[in-house]
């Protein structure tokens, strides 16, 4: 999670629900951005063959998150920030 967002919240639930959609929305940017990079399914002669092509998105997808959770790009950052606005705004 993302540790100074939370130091600015006023009401628990809310900012906790805030960032983790934060933490999600990179965590799917960076899944993308893996993928485009070529990390998947091996594509040499020594694959994992039909189960690897299915399972290989999940792999992909919880190191995204993990990337995420553990600090990212700081795009969740920038999200939480234009969430928390958009609420404060309501």
């Amino acid at each position: 999670m993302v540790s100074s967002i939370s130091a600015a919240a006023t009401s628990p639930l809310p900012i906790t629900r805030l960032e983790d959609a934060a933490v999600k929305l990179e965590a799917q940017f960076l899944s993308t951005l893996l993928k485009e990079a070529g990390l998947g399914p091996d594509s040499s002669g020594f694959s994992g063959g039909a189960g690897e092509d299915q399972f290989s998105s999940f792999l992909v997808e919880a190191q995204a998150l993990h990337i995420a959770k553990s600090g990212g790009i700081g795009l969740a950052e920038m999200f939480f920030e234009t969430l928390k606005d958009g609420e404060n705004a309501k």
